[in-house]
């Protein structure tokens, strides 16, 4: 088992080298620097109370919420494809007069979100009656990359009560925000002095991590 998890770390192992913070880990070999920039993003993110770094495999579930009045109402006018039309069917055949169609990841970006992405692997509705299904990429819209909005397609049987289990993987992989990518970087250095004799370096490490999370602040979890 492996001492610890192995993210892309908010900030490359070369920028932190060229940065003023390089005789700090002038002895470090590469993958014990990549170490540092790793522990440096864990504990960002955990500052945050959010994932930034790109992630895999994570495993959400979610109540579903319900419609708007005007997405899904019992107006014969409401056009419909052939699936909303089953769909609803279906939903009347069991009873069902409210459905639910939306939830929100817990992931998502507070800053960028044109930098940021999603890959769904896996989208299971647990219906609170009527069994299970897992949907494929067809039947359900997002998530967005604003707000990590899902929403399913009309025509999907989803009465109240039901649950969304969502496998997903995201994060800043287009790019990593300057303001984060300092942030690691005056946390890492942090760590490096921690690790050292603070006496035998002119950086302050209280400093260092003070610096760090006040530019973490506008990243924290409302």
């Amino acid at each position: 088992m492996p001492d610890a998890d192995s993210p892309v770390p908010l900030c490359s192992p070369a920028s932190f080298k060229e940065g003023p913070f390089g005789d700090l880990v002038a002895s470090y070999t590469g993958t014990a620097l990549n170490d540092l920039l790793t522990e440096a993003t864990r504990i960002c993110e955990t500052e945050t109370g959010r994932r930034l770094a790109p992630f895999s495999g994570v495993t959400e579930s979610h109540r579903a919420e319900g419609m708007d009045p005007d997405e899904y109402t019992d107006s014969a006018n409401l056009p419909l494809d052939l699936q909303g039309a089953l769909g609803r069917s279906y939903a009347y055949a069991l009873g069902a007069s409210t459905l639910v169609r939306h939830a929100w990841l817990s992931q998502a970006p507070p800053h960028y979100p044109e930098m940021w992405t999603y890959s769904v692997s896996k989208f299971t509705i647990v219906r609170s009656y009527g069994g299970s299904e897992n949907l494929s990429p067809s039947q359900y819209n997002g998530p967005d990359p604003d707000t990590g909005h899902v929403w399913l397609n009309l025509g999907i049987f989803a009465p109240i009560g039901s649950y969304f289990y969502i496998t997903y993987g995201g994060g800043f992989t287009v790019a990593t925000p300057g303001d984060l990518a300092r942030g690691c970087r005056f946390m890492a250095a942090w760590l490096a002095v921690k690790e050292l004799n603070p006496g035998t370096t002119d950086h302050d490490p209280e400093q260092l991590r003070d610096d760090a999370l006040r530019i973490l602040e506008n990243w924290k979890r409302e």
